[in-house]
């Protein structure tokens, strides 16, 4: 259970958010830059003091406790790897600390080389590995002390996007064979719906909307909520603004019933099309069409066209 405020002066960082997270569950802090997301991230490992309230962990109040009795680990956005040590020494610097023997702490390092898949490479330096696989070197040391909670703090955002797309799955796969909590920090969404049990979106320094990640997506409560995730159209209808998903919007000549609008851009995405429409009021409605079916008909930038849409996938926002 997190309940906190952040503040620094007169600045409120983090503005009492309250919101107990699952067990053995993979939560994701989603929000833009400067919302709040990692200040909220390090007061719970233990790595920013807590202005007001408390982080209660498996019914222990862990606020005042330094990182290392808190049983939560911490991996940091650019891995801290020290240069000087081999990848071996890098997962068991840890235990060193605590006064663990050479022998234990070789081994249990070991074991969580090869459970990150990187066993053979225990010899090597930092400077000898791919992003990819500092980033699991990283992971592996942040494992070695057995927390009941991970804390990342976007651990993908220095990586190519290809590698991005592989290393997602890696963490999902590797919290799930734990069973442990996972609390991730990110500002792509893409990312978050990818690896999320529960998304938490945090705006201004308070929590926007929070829930299992598909009812977060496919009901934002409010427009902010909807446009941060993406894949919706916020449109004023005369009884309240709404979200509409882009790929319930379809596209057809001007008909009797259809919402008009003039065509403002076009973009090819491979599997789909994104066309782009001007409606009444100034208003933007973006229609996610499959490649096959754009191309049978297409539509270009200033054509006049209908947008149809069923009132069952308007979606009203409360705010």
């Amino acid at each position: 259970m997190v309940a906190v405020t952040k503040r620094y002066g007169a600045t409120v960082a983090v503005d009492a958010i309250s919101y107990r997270f699952r067990s053995d569950s993979y939560t994701c802090l989603l929000g833009p830059s400067g919302c709040g997301k990692s200040s909220t991230l390090r007061m719970i490992a233990g790595h920013e003091s807590i202005s007001d309230g408390s982080v209660v962990l498996a019914g222990r109040d862990i606020s005042t406790l330094p990182p290392a009795q808190r049983g939560t680990a911490m991996m940091f956005q650019n891995y801290a790897l020290f240069p000087h040590l081999s990848v071996l020494d890098n997962v068991a610097f840890s235990l060193k600390m605590k006064g663990t023997g050479t022998s234990e702490r070789h081994a249990r390092a070991r074991e969580m080389l090869e459970l990150v898949d990187l066993t053979d490479l225990a010899d090597r330096m930092p400077d000898q590995l791919s992003g990819g696989q500092q980033q699991r070197v990283a992971l592996a040391r942040a494992l070695i002390t057995r927390p009941q909670v991970l804390l990342l703090d976007e651990p993908l955002s220095a990586l190519d996007p290809f590698l991005r797309i592989r290393m997602r799955g890696e963490l999902r796969k590797l919290q799930k064979e734990l069973g442990i909590s996972f609390i991730h920090v990110t500002h792509g969404q893409d990312e978050a719906l990818a690896l999320a049990d529960d998304i938490i979106v945090m705006n201004n320094a308070v929590i926007e909307q929070a829930g299992p990640a598909r009812d977060v997506f496919n009901a934002p409560a409010t427009r902010f909520v909807a446009q941060f995730m993406g894949g919706h159209n916020v449109v004023a209808l005369p009884d309240g603004h709404f979200a509409i998903r882009t790929d319930a919007v379809s596209v057809t000549e001007p008909t009797q019933g259809a919402v008009e609008g003039n065509v403002t851009a076009v973009e090819y995405q491979g599997t789909h099309v994104s066309l782009s429409a001007r409606i009444t009021g100034d208003q933007e409605v973006m229609a996610l069409i499959p490649d096959t079916t754009f191309f049978a008909n297409p539509h270009h930038p200033g054509d006049r066209i209908g947008l149809h849409w069923d009132a069952n996938d308007q979606h009203k926002l409360t705010a």
